[in-house]
C-alpha cells in the first residue's frame, strides 16, 4: 500500500465507526434484556373430565418483548418436557397431556435473539376430574324432577291404577286394518323406515311391529317386512317370531317374509313399490324414519287401494303422510304407540310421567315469563325470575 492511499483508508475506517449503532461496540452492551414472565399461575381446569391444567401469566414489561416463550414442565422425579413454543405475546396455555393426580412444576422461559434466556418463577399444580358441573346444577334439578314423575307413575301403574290415554285414531285402527287384509285374503305390508337400529324412531317402529305381528298371527294374515338395513332385518325377524310364539302359532312364521332389500334410499323405495304392485297388500304400515321417499311409497300404496297407517317424527315428511295416508301418527304419537298398544305398566307409567313433567315445565315457563315481566318494576318478582334463569343456565 502506498503512502498516498493510507489517509484514505483511515478516513473510511473512521466513517464506518461513526455509522455503527450505539450500544453495539462494547461487550457489556451486547445483551438485550427481555421481559420476564411474572404472576405465573397454574391450576386445574374446573368442570372438566380431568387431564388439563391451565397456565396464565403476564409480562413484567421492563424489557424487550420476547421472540418466543418456551413452556417447560417438570415432574417430581426430575423429568423435564418442553410442552410448547409460543409467540412472545402469549399469556396463557393449556396443558392437555397431564395425568390426573400427578403434581407437575411449570416454568416459562423468555427467548430472544442476542439475549440470554429469562426464567419465570416455578409453580406447581395437578389435574383432576369433577363429578358435577357447577354450571349445570339447574339441569340436574330438572332431571331429578322428570325422573321423580316417571318413577312415581310407573309405580302407581304397577299397583293397578288405570291411566287415561287419549285415543289415537291410527293405532285404534290397527286391528281393523289387519282384519280387512284377512277378509280380502291379502298380505299386510310393514315398512319400518330407512334408518338403522341406532335411530330411536326405528326402535319405536320395532315395538309397534311386534303388536302388528301379534294381530296377523291371530288372524292368519301374511306379514311382509322389507327392510333397508341388515341389522333391522335381523331384529324384525326376531320380533315377529316372538309375536307368533306369543300368539301360539309359531308354525305360521315365515322368516323369508322379512327380507333385506338395499341400503340405497331410492333403491329401497323402488323395491318396496315393486312389492306393493305385485302383492297388492290390503293394509300398509309406514312407521319409522322417512325422508324424500315418503311420498313415493305413500302414493303407490294409495294407488293400489290399501288402507295406510303412517307415522314419523320427521316434521318435513308428516304433511305427505297426512295427504296420502288414511291415518297418521304425528311426532310423539309414534313413541307413545308402544304404550298405547301394549298397556304395560312400565310404558304407561313412563308416558304419563313425561306428560306430567311437561305440564310442570309449562307452568314453570309461564311463571318465569310473568316474573320477568313484573320484575321490571317489582324487585321480589325480579328475584324469582333470576332464580328460574339460574335453573336453566348452562355455563
Amino acid at each position: 500500500m502506498g503512502r498516498a492511499t493510507l489517509p484514505l483508508v483511515i478516513l473510511l475506517m473512521a466513517c464506518a465507526a461513526a455509522a455503527q449503532p450505539p450500544g453495539t461496540g462494547g461487550r457489556e452492551d451486547a445483551a438485550v434484556r427481555l421481559s420476564r414472565v411474572g404472576q405465573l399461575v397454574a391450576e386445574d381446569v374446573p368442570n372438566d373430565a380431568g387431564g388439563v391444567i391451565a397456565l396464565g401469566w403476564v409480562l413484567d414489561g421492563e424489557g424487550a418483548l420476547p421472540d418466543s416463550l418456551r413452556v417447560v414442565r417438570r415432574t417430581a422425579d426430575g423429568n423435564e418436557t418442553v410442552l410448547a413454543m409460543l409467540s412472545g405475546g402469549s399469556t396463557s396455555f393449556d396443558d392437555t397431556t397431564a395425568s390426573d393426580g400427578t403434581e407437575y412444576s411449570y416454568v416459562i422461559v423468555s427467548l430472544g435473539t442476542g439475549a440470554d434466556p429469562v426464567f419465570s418463577g416455578e409453580v406447581t399444580a395437578s389435574s383432576s376430574a369433577q363429578w358435577l358441573h357447577s354450571g349445570r346444577i339447574g339441569m340436574l334439578v330438572i332431571l331429578a324432577i322428570l325422573s321423580f314423575f316417571i318413577f312415581w307413575f310407573i309405580e302407581t301403574s304397577r299397583r293397578g291404577r288405570q291411566f287415561y290415554i287419549r285415543e289415537i285414531a291410527g293405532l285404534a285402527s290397527v286391528e281393523d286394518a289387519v282384519g280387512r287384509a284377512t277378509e280380502m285374503g291379502k298380505p299386510v305390508l310393514y315398512i319400518p323406515g330407512i334408518m338403522d337400529m341406532d335411530d330411536i324412531q326405528t326402535i319405536a317402529s320395532m315395538v309397534i311391529l311386534g303388536r302388528v305381528a301379534l294381530k296377523t298371527a291371530e288372524y292368519g294374515s301374511p306379514l311382509l317386512v322389507p327392510t333397508c338395513r341388515s341389522v333391522v332385518m335381523s331384529v324384525a325377524q326376531e320380533v315377529v317370531r316372538e309375536s307368533y310364539m306369543q300368539a301360539g302359532r309359531p308354525d305360521t312364521f315365515r322368516r323369508e317374509d322379512i327380507q333385506y332389500l338395499t341400503d340405497d334410499q331410492f333403491g329401497y323405495a323402488a323395491g318396496v313399490d315393486g312389492i306393493m304392485v305385485r302383492e297388492k297388500p290390503a293394509a300398509i304400515f309406514l312407521l319409522g324414519t322417512f325422508y324424500a321417499e315418503s311420498l313415493i311409497l305413500a302414493e303407490t300404496g294409495r294407488g293400489i287401494g290399501a288402507i295406510q297407517i303412517a307415522g314419523t317424527a320427521m316434521p318435513s315428511q308428516i304433511p305427505f303422510f297426512v295427504a296420502a295416508c288414511d291415518y297418521t301418527l304425528i311426532g310423539e304419537e309414534l313413541y307413545a304407540a308402544s304404550a298405547y298398544l301394549s298397556k304395560e305398566p312400565k310404558l304407561l307409567g313412563s308416558l304419563k310421567g313425561q306428560d306430567a313433567a311437561k305440564l310442570f315445565f309449562i307452568v314453570l315457563i309461564v311463571i318465569g315469563v310473568l316474573a320477568a315481566t313484573v320484575g321490571g318494576f317489582w324487585a321480589p318478582m325480579r328475584g324469582v325470575a333470576d332464580f328460574l334463569r339460574s335453573l336453566v343456565a348452562v355455563s
